[in-house]
């Protein structure tokens, strides 16, 4: 092999390892030993969890289980001297960009500390878990870190009241966190703490603040001894479809910060997420920040108005600064990098290059998504994510240089630096639209490649090397944000990893030019694709499940009451069900009428005695065209009750009570669904708010956890490494209503 094509193959291989391990670029700060009172134990604090969690069984609310956590977690405040109040009421709350409302019984815990009298810093965490799992880390977490601070600052002077929620029923939909809103308490804060979590790993993100950040994002900065945080996420969340108990206190206007963990979600909401998961590193993380930000909280705070852009650098510097400051900055960069690129006679042909190496790349990583998810269907990546982001990047780096290779062969490397920085630039500008605060990613690779143009008049090098600098700053910003959307997105589209690692690797390869050159385009080609075809290789042979990550598998036996047909339903990631289901019957790919979510079907035979909801219709009244619906219902042993309308029902609101609460304004799309959960729903009286004179078909379903004896062949068929995730194990009714 020549000395170039070597050259060139090992700088691939450092590229693709670079760009693979993004992850590590934000470590997860070390366990920290310490006696010190004033300091969070992370012994202390999973002692206490472990304590709270007994068994570790799910309790989500109102349910028998959940009721042993909460006197365990009442006997825990108690241990560390709060005296805890319990709230009980039934409450509704609308679900967050989703169309829906439910309703359950909840009891909140609060207990407060410091002054008498004062406006009230509110630290909150949710004690319920979801209904498929123990919730060590979802929020088990949380409410380990509140005791711990709780212990701590009660034997400090505050300048103000504390506050310490231990809400219920936020896995149903933020209702705890609806009830508290119409608690007394409520009216006193004007600051808030989230503890939340996605996973049970990793470090622990501040992810959301409130609008404007400016005051937020000033105090976390000061608090905080290794953050991890950016104005990109924070914008990037509220567009996703996932919520926190923060979307229901965001009407007051508090000053609020949000922090998660989010590592290895395959754990999150299943029987994995248990204390065994749980990462000490994480939870240290999570108490050194509480602790950190309450005490900065509980001062005098900045009188920053405005917001602020902001990253972490190695998760233990915040850089942040006014987002006006970020704006001009890109605007320079824009006018800058536009000049320079047309006075080097590179700026079609050259952003060609760019646009090229993105939409060739992302089309070849499709590409190797989709024929090795043909040859092995579902999350073949669950286990080992690294093998396919190998594959992708290298994917990735083969139409990069293909296309240096062909439109760009006739620019030399001066002319495509300025149009690779310029293109960074554009999609920094296109970036902003949608997420305005995101800007801070794109302002110091540039500005460091313009300081290294201008200091070239008086060094001859100054050029190259503000490239290579530009290129090293880009990877250790940018580049960390794209290790953490590795680990938020890990469900996929993979392919979608490709554009964001060329963005990364880019310009090395422009650097890299005159090697590819030396080497021979066609050689260079060859390299990559064999990097590519062995990450894909890998990607298709590396077990697609482990102990750890293991495959989402949830099986439910449906009864349609109508029809008096049964079915058994598989919930996974759509691969091919093992061999010991055969002999149920014949599978295949369908949806249920009340959901839009693909699963495997097949015949069941009914269960015998299983008894549907009942509704009684209580009072009907009408204005207009807006009717209001008064039910009671019969839960008939149904641990959840839930009304299904179609997309065009128009629901306008559903509750009980004072807790009738309007249909998400985000929710624009989707059926309609209003539920109840827990024991407290039999005898419970709702309304449903219609908007429409017409009657309205709904499906109403009934849910009990657990499956019928005839189920124990398909319960020891599911595989070794799956397991419940989301939803669990359930025998469900589907019949009909008219209102």
């Amino acid at each position: 092999m020549r000395k170039p094509t070597l050259v060139l193959a090992l700088l691939l291989l450092a590229l693709l390892g670079a760009v693979a391990a993004t992850s590590l670029l934000v470590p997860v700060p070390e366990v920290r030993e310490s006696s010190s009172r004033s300091e969070f134990n992370i012994a202390r604090a999973r002692e206490r969890l472990a304590r709270i969690l007994g068994d570790e069984r799910p309790h989500p609310a109102d349910s028998l289980a959940n009721d042993a956590v909460r006197e365990r977690l009442l006997a825990e405040m108690r241990g560390v001297g709060l005296s805890p109040q319990v709230r009980d009421q039934t409450a509704c709350n609308e679900g967050y960009k989703l169309r829906g409302v439910t309703c359950a019984r909840v009891r909140n815990v609060v207990a407060t500390i410091g002054p008498p009298n004062g406006r009230h810093l509110l630290l909150n965490a949710h004690y319920d878990s979801s209904v498929a799992g123990p919730g060590a880390g979802d929020d088990g977490a949380g409410v380990a870190t509140l005791l711990e601070v709780a212990s701590i600052l009660r034997s400090e002077p505050l300048r103000r009241p504390i506050a310490f929620l231990f809400n219920e029923g936020e896995e149903l939909g933020l209702i705890g966190a609806r009830a508290f809103l119409a608690d007394p308490l409520s009216r006193n804060v004007d600051r808030l703490i989230n503890l939340e979590a996605r996973g049970t790993t990793g470090p622990v993100n501040m992810f959301e603040t409130s609008v404007p950040n400016g005051v937020a994002v000033e105090a976390f900065a000061h608090a905080v001894d290794r953050p991890v945080a950016n104005s990109l996420a924070t914008d990037v969340y509220r567009q996703m479809p996932n919520y926190t108990d923060v979307n229901s206190f965001a009407e007051r206007g508090w000053l609020t910060l949000n922090f998660a963990m989010i590592g290895n979600e395959t754990r999150y909401h299943s029987p994995g997420d248990d204390l065994a998961a749980l990462d000490p590193r994480s939870l240290q993380h999570m108490g050194d920040q509480t602790l950190a930000v309450a005490r900065e909280l509980s001062g005098r705070l900045p009188s920053a108005k405005s917001d602020r852009i902001f990253m972490d650098v190695f998760g233990r510097w915040l850089v942040h600064m006014p987002q006006a400051v970020g704006w001009v900055l890109v605007a320079a960069s824009l006018v800058g990098l536009a000049w320079l690129a047309w006075r080097r006679k590179a700026f079609g042909r050259g952003l060609a290059v760019i646009a090229g190496g993105l939409l060739l790349g992302t089309a070849l990583a499709w590409a190797g998504t989709a024929v090795v998810g043909l040859a092995r269907p579902g999350m073949f990546w669950r286990a080992y994510p690294l093998w396919t982001h190998l594959a992708v990047y290298a994917s990735a780096l083969v139409a990069a240089i293909a296309v240096l290779a062909s439109l760009g062969r006739t620019l030399n490397v001066r002319q495509l630096r300025a149009v690779c920085w310029l293109a960074f630039a554009v999609i920094g500008a296109i970036v902003a639209i949608a997420a305005p605060l995101g800007i801070i990613f794109f302002l110091f690779p540039p500005l460091v490649f313009g300081l290294g143009v201008i200091a070239s008049r008086w060094h001859a090098r100054g050029e190259q090397v503000g490239a290579r600098l530009a290129a090293l700053t880009l990877y250790l910003t940018l580049g960390a944000m794209v290790g953490q959307l590795e680990e938020l997105l890990n469900q996929g589209p993979m392919w979608l990893f490709a554009p964001l690692g060329l963005i990364v690797m880019m310009p090395v390869l422009v650097e890299a030019k005159p090697l590819i050159a030396a080497t021979h385009p066609r050689n260079a080609i060859g390299i990559a694709s064999l990097f590519a075809l062995l990450g894909w290789a890998a990607a298709a042979a590396a077990p697609a499940y482990s102990d750890d990550r293991q495959q989402q598998f949830t099986i439910e036996h449906v009864t349609d009451i109508g029809t008096g047909r049964s079915s058994w339903s598989v919930l996974n990631d759509l691969a091919a069900l093992p061999d010991g289901f055969r002999a149920a019957g014949k599978w295949q790919l369908d949806k249920l009428p009340y959901s839009d979510r693909k699963r495997w079907l097949a015949s069941a035979q009914p269960v015998q005695g299983l008894k549907p909801p009942a509704i009684q219709v209580i009072d009907r009244a009408a204005t207009g065209s807006v009717r209001k619906v008064r039910l009671r219902l019969q839960t008939n042993g149904a641990e959840t009750v839930a009304f299904v309308a179609p997309k065009d029902a128009r629901i306008a609101a559903a509750g009980t009570g004072a807790f009738v609460r309007p249909i998400s304004r985000q929710a624009k799309e989707g059926r309609y669904v209003v539920r109840c959960f827990g024991r407290s729903c039999d005898g419970l009286r709702i309304d449903i708010v219609i908007g429409k004179a017409a009657p309205v078909d709904f499906i109403l379903l009934g849910s009990r956890s657990g499956l019928p004896p005839s189920a124990k062949s398909l319960v020891a068929a599911r595989p070794k490494l799956a397991r419940p995730q989301y939803s669990p194990d359930a025998t469900i009714t589907m019949g009909r209503l008219r209102l």
